[in-house]
């Protein structure tokens, strides 16, 4: 059996139990923890898949600049207690969530029957194009600019008005 599709097998499980534990915890911390491990695991996926620089991109990114954002909101808001208090979830919301796990594992199930068998060589024309890093520097400068450019304005945007939304309590 191939080595990297174990290694991958083996992340997504750990994935899967960490944000399976993310959804159930009764405390936000502990919440936000799993979902750390869960984006530590995606980040070392795309190690797996040879895509170094999304992996150090989702570390940066997510595990470090989002999880802070995440934890300063947890420790700032003031919930209301009725609020704070965990509530049993309803049996339609359980019969939902059940049923859109089995599509989701119905897809990926498909997905992973289709591309074993059938390979590509989409790695090796990625390596011979220059790497992962180049390639993903010309698509994004190239082809997505313009969606590039208006992200990180809606960012700045954000910023500033979460900048003045704690100012305001303080």
């Amino acid at each position: 059996m191939d080595p990297q599709f174990v290694a991958f097998v083996l992340l997504a499980l750990v994935g899967l139990f960490a944000a399976l534990m993310m959804v159930t915890r009764t405390n936000l911390v502990h919440a936000a923890l799993y979902l750390v491990v869960t984006f530590l695991v995606v980040a070392a996926m795309y190690v797996v898949l040879h895509a170094e620089f999304l992996a150090a991109v989702q570390v940066l990114v997510y595990a470090g600049g989002i999880m802070v954002l995440f934890l300063f909101v947890i420790l700032l808001v003031d919930l209301p207690r009725e609020m704070a208090a965990p509530r049993k979830p309803r049996n339609v919301h359980v019969a939902t969530a059940l049923i859109l796990s089995a599509v989701v594992v119905g897809l990926l199930g498909y997905e992973v029957v289709v591309t074993r068998a059938a390979p590509s060589a989409g790695g090796a024309s990625l390596f011979a194009e220059g790497g992962n890093l180049e390639t993903v520097a010309l698509a994004l400068f190239r082809y997505y600019l313009l969606p590039f450019e208006v992200v990180s304005l809606l960012l700045l945007v954000a910023m500033v008005g979460a900048i003045l939304l704690a100012r305001a309590k303080a």
